[in-house]
């Protein structure tokens, strides 16, 4: 027996998740369960479930029956590449892993903790004070710093400035619904077409492209370095191969990032019990940030294509078929997180961490670069306040909305912000 699922055709189900995904899949969960299925146009149907028991069941198909990268490919992989940690499976996905994993390890990314800070500093002093802005957008001004001077390890001024211009645009082109879910038989007709999304995504991508491999090329000439590209030249892995995992750290960590910090704000102008105890209390600091990610997940899904069947709550899943726990109803389980709905740090503190806490993946497909995307959070918001105070012009709740495949605060978490009048001594 299948999942049950919307009764209406593949067309108008693909239309509601790009125009209200949130809605549609709390909906079906509302109507039929924790298990259910969404049919898209083009691509397999997806069964969604809701628990963290039966994500674990899903990512336990990563030993054998389920494909992380094949999920991932058909939307993916005109941004990314072929040669991604996100689109590939198998050995050649396992040889990528253990090339990213040692520039990416915690204690390594530490030694990136002053070089935040300045970057935040910098950027920090040159925003608006007493008047509403958007957070997330000036969040993103630091984490694509964070992402050309750390990750790609650029400092030529022509360009940093080339790609502090083009890379949010490859972003928003390439992480659109209309690209992402565009079939790929469809991509060819749609390339040519100057008019259309993708096509001008395709011509971002070029631009971008110039510039990162003629960096590879130059940077090959002239070893050494502390960024993550310097690294990864010393791998073995070839120019578009490094090319493709360069994109990936940027998909995996200036728009996500950038969000999960607008949340953090979000959260703490509203919990002003929380915001008393920070900056300082670095473990307290930890756990807001993984609270945080709990309760306001950035990414919503962690898919696997099934290449053999699966039985899952009951239903039996056909191979050929996408399954997937969709995260914020998994952070809302409360076998998992007793008392859901409230934001309580504490669940994180001396060591805790549910399987369940998933903003990242689960499985063996864990996101590589969790532990600088921690980091940086950690250390940004720290940045901020100790330097500026930080109030929400409206104290209810910013609902959730779709960016890119993002899910962001709906007004990008406005503030005012405030110089932070130093503490008088005695």
């Amino acid at each position: 027996m299948l999942p049950p699922g919307p009764r209406f055709p593949a067309i108008a189900q693909t239309a509601w998740f790009m125009r209200d995904p949130a809605g549609l899949i709390e909906q079906c969960h509302r109507r039929y369960g924790d298990v259910f299925t969404i049919r898209w146009f083009g691509f397999p149907p997806e069964v969604y479930v809701a628990t963290a028991e039966l994500a674990e069941q899903v990512f336990r198909t990563d030993q054998g029956g389920g494909l992380a990268g094949a999920a991932r490919r058909d939307f993916l992989e005109p941004l990314v590449g072929a040669h991604s940690v996100l689109t590939l499976d198998g050995d050649a996905w396992a040889g990528h892993r253990k090339s990213l994993t040692p520039p990416l390890r915690a204690k390594q990314v530490a030694g990136y903790a002053d070089e935040i800070a300045a970057i935040a500093a910098e950027k920090i002093a040159a925003w608006p004070l007493g008047r509403p802005f958007a957070l997330r957008d000036r969040m993103q001004e630091i984490t694509l710093e964070i992402i050309i001077r750390l990750i790609f390890g650029i400092r030529d001024a022509g360009r940093m400035g080339r790609l502090r211009a083009l890379l949010p645009r490859l972003i928003d082109s390439g992480g659109s619904m209309a690209v992402a879910m565009l079939p790929a038989r469809l991509r060819g007709p749609a390339g040519s077409l100057p008019f259309l999304p993708y096509a001008r995504f395709l011509k971002v991508r070029a631009a971008v492209d110039a510039i990162l491999y003629d960096e590879i090329r130059r940077r090959r000439a002239e070893p050494g370095g502390t960024d993550v590209l310097s690294r990864l030249l010393d791998s073995g892995l070839g120019d578009d191969e490094i090319r493709d995992e360069l994109i990936t750290l940027l998909i995996a960590g200036h728009e996500t990032t950038a969000t999960g910090l607008a949340w953090a704000f979000e959260r703490l102008l509203r919990l002003p019990d929380v915001l008393r105890r920070l900056p300082d209390d670095e473990s307290y600091l930890d756990a807001v940030v993984k609270e945080t990610l709990r309760a306001r997940p950035v990414v919503y899904e962690a898919p696997r294509l099934l290449d053999a069947p699966l039985r899952l709550g009951g239903y039996d899943i056909p191979a050929g078929w996408y399954a997937g726990p969709f995260i914020p109803l998994v952070h809302q389980d409360p076998a998992a997180f007793p008392s859901p709905a409230e934001f309580r740090p504490e669940r994180f503190l001396d060591g805790q961490q549910s399987r369940a806490w998933m903003p990242f993946g689960g499985g063996r497909r864990f996101c590589v670069g969790a532990q600088l995307a921690l980091l940086e959070m950690r250390v940004i918001i720290r940045e901020v306040l100790h330097r500026l105070e930080l109030v929400a012009p409206d104290q209810a709740p910013e609902a959730r909305r779709l960016a890119n495949v993002t899910f962001a605060p709906a007004e990008l978490t406005r503030v005012i912000a405030r110089a932070r009048t130093p503490a008088r001594t005695p």
